[in-house]
């Protein structure tokens, strides 16, 4: 069975539409959604049924963590176990937008959807359609990207039904996504005053030292 394709204005999501989508994460749904930098599998992280349909649907290795879409700084601290400056440093300098922050993940989280590490991965994505389902939602959502294991990365939603279209219910089509980079990846989780850039993508390497290091 093929999934359904629903399009949703990428700059003024419509409200039911956004409604539509809640509902399916909230009975357990995998969603397909479109991001600042890749289509994206979305789920309630604390549906544990949920979360394993991912893992299944990509071929995905479990022991990698998901990493999760939020809608402000201030879920970031509901979800970390310690707040440190450096999250407020660049959350004020690259959120909304393609920055991956990785912290210690505090108690509102099972265990199982940090892949057993302990850690959780949070951005606020700079599009209207993700911010919006997490706003109406009241929960972060799943992040990880809309393809298979080991094939590229989806960047419109015609991808996504090619790749995955039969192994999920819904597709939001957004239109294309506005970048073609994935995020670039920053760990706080090793310590106080601690950090390690663990990929380089939409945001330069240097870029982040510079906010870090002032």
């Amino acid at each position: 069975m093929s999934a359904e394709i629903l399009r949703v204005h990428p700059d003024e999501p419509q409200p039911d539409r956004i409604d539509y989508i809640v509902s399916c994460l909230r009975k357990g749904d995998v969603v397909a959604l479109p991001t600042d930098t890749f289509y994206g599998l979305a789920v309630d992280p604390v549906n544990l049924h949920a979360v394993e349909r991912i893992y299944q649907i990509k071929s995905r290795q479990k022991h990698k963590p998901l990493s999760l879409l939020i809608s402000s700084l201030a879920m970031a601290y509901e979800l970390a176990r310690d707040s440190d400056s450096m999250i407020d440093r660049l959350a004020d300098r690259f959120w909304p937008g393609p920055l991956t922050i990785i912290v210690r993940a505090g108690t509102k989280l099972p265990l199982r959807s940090t892949a057993n590490t302990g850690n959780v991965a949070l951005r606020v994505p700079d599009a209207a359609i993700p911010r919006a389902v997490v706003e109406r939602f009241g929960l972060p959502i799943t992040a990880t990207s809309a393809n298979l294991q080991g094939a590229s990365e989806c960047t419109h939603a015609a991808c996504v039904r090619d790749q995955i279209g039969d192994r999920i219910p819904l597709i939001i089509d957004g239109g294309p996504t506005g970048r073609s980079m994935p995020t670039t990846i920053v760990d706080l989780s090793l310590g106080p005053g601690r950090w390690e850039i663990l990929r380089e993508g939409a945001i330069p390497t240097h870029e982040i030292v510079m906010v870090l290091q002032r």
